[in-house]
């Protein structure tokens, strides 16, 4: 689990989104008033919850959890959309790690 970066990543399009996260596998995202982390922990990619956290103290799964990238670009779990649907609306942070 990481600590979100101050200043907002600069990315121009989806695609370089994605090849943001294939290189770091994790970023945090806030949309709206709601902040998820992104992450590839444990062989599967997963969306969190950062307002959550379980018993372990680590930010709630609020998605399915898939094996790979694009399973997880292909996931519904944002009120039926998914994040390329939002992307635009969206702001995207480095995850800094401890």
């Amino acid at each position: 689990m990481g600590v979100q970066a101050e200043e907002a990543l600069e990315l121009a399009s989806f695609d370089e989104f994605a090849n943001y996260l294939r290189a770091n596998t994790r970023v945090f995202m806030e949309l709206g008033e709601k902040t998820y982390y992104l992450t590839h922990t444990d062989e599967y990619w997963r969306a969190q919850d950062c307002a959550e956290l379980n018993d372990k103290g680590h930010f709630l799964d609020c998605s399915d959890l898939v094996a790979t990238l694009n399973e997880f670009f292909g996931l519904a779990w944002l009120d039926g959309k998914t994040i390329e649907d939002v992307f635009a609306d969206a702001k995207f942070y480095k995850s800094i790690q401890e």
